[in-house]
């Protein structure tokens, strides 16, 4: 039910151009994994990123015949406030090397450029030297997930056997182009073939780390510094969520802090942005956990107030030639005009 009603229409939206961010937040063992997914499970226990995936390409295979799709993969974790590319098989075996288990691992390859996050002229944030995956069926992008979530960083805490100790982001790129009918020459003949409508849109699937106190967890050495940094992360994003969900701040313009962290940084078109944006707030039901409770409640309740401004992401290019292909029309039915009914050419308008 919650896959049906939250998140099917936001892949339905990728189809109309119109990005899309599912966060999962909350303590360590509430769920956040297992609700997104990214634990691999089969059947009835099928996560939101899987059920995304099956949407994804039922809806594909509808439209085969009438539209070119494209499809591309990325999964990146954010950890100590290092970005790592949880595809890249360099990667990914410097952090086993690093500890014997590949579980926070070293994060950088010598020689290799680190995992950039770049804002372009036009506001869309994009991470530069990451891995995209190409991919054309189901099976090919179940295995990204399946080798990124193993790839990711975990580790045993008070409150989790098997904790994520990192901030980890599954995107899908879904590229997809109309044809239209041959533009006509005034004889008759086709001018050229012109693509019709090109969009672009992205589907995050965020699954954040434990949102608990160091203390809770009974952290103590390395467990704690990560400790430190995801809460810096999650302090820097409750910040942000703050800022935009207050009304009042909004209408005065006033500062939004998404440089204070990669997380926000990243996420700075999921939150108040160009896309389409649902937060998932896990919460236990035990007693032991109602303060944590409490505060995720009080954090899903600020976020609701965010205000996003969607657009549809088309290919600008794209857009300039279907305005010159409605001018090129428009000119060539003032021609006809013209000479039909005898019209000067003076009276022609441009």
């Amino acid at each position: 039910a919650m896959f049906d009603e939250c998140v099917a229409p936001l892949v339905e939206g990728l189809f109309q151009g119109y990005n899309a961010t599912v966060l999962a937040y909350g303590q360590t063992g509430s769920g956040k994994t297992y609700t997104m997914g990214t634990a691999c499970k089969e059947g009835t226990h099928v996560g939101i990123i899987p059920r995304a995936m099956a949407a994804l390409f039922d809806k594909i295979e509808k439209l085969k015949n009438q539209v070119d799709f494209q499809l591309r993969v990325s999964f990146i974790e954010i950890l100590k406030e290092e970005v790592r590319d949880l595809l890249d098989p360099a990667t990914v075996a410097a952090g086993k090397v690093e500890n014997g288990n590949g579980h926070a691992g070293k994060l950088s390859v010598p020689g290799k450029p680190p995992v950039q996050i770049r804002e372009g002229s036009n506001g869309v944030i994009t991470l530069s030297g990451s891995t995209e995956v190409h991919v054309t069926t189901q099976k090919e992008m179940t295995t990204c997930l399946e080798q990124g979530s193993l790839s990711r960083a975990t580790g045993s805490t008070n409150m989790n056997n098997q904790s994520s100790r990192s901030h980890a982001i599954f995107t899908i790129t879904l590229e997809q182009m109309r044809k239209a009918d041959p533009i006509m020459a005034s004889d008759g003949m086709p001018i050229e073939e012109m693509n019709d409508d090109y969009l672009c849109a992205k589907l995050h699937l965020v699954d954040l780390a434990g949102s608990e106190r160091a203390k809770r967890t009974g952290s103590d050495g390395l467990r704690f510094k990560e400790g430190v940094h995801i809460n810096r992360g999650l302090l820097a994003l409750g910040n942000v969520i703050s800022a935009l969900g207050d009304e009042k701040k909004r209408k005065e313009g006033a500062h939004v802090p998404y440089r204070d962290s990669k997380l926000t940084r990243l996420l700075q078109d999921s939150l108040g942005g160009n896309s389409k944006t649902v937060m998932i707030a896990c919460i236990s039901p035990a007693d032991i956990n109602a303060e944590e409770t409490l505060n995720t409640l009080k954090y899903a309740n600020r976020a609701r107030n965010i205000q996003n401004k969607p657009i549809v992401n088309r290919n600008p290019i794209a857009d300039e030639m279907k305005r010159m292909r409605q001018q090129l029309e428009y000119l060539q039915a003032e021609l006809v005009l013209a000479r039909g009914g005898g019209v000067g050419s003076d009276d022609v308008q441009v």
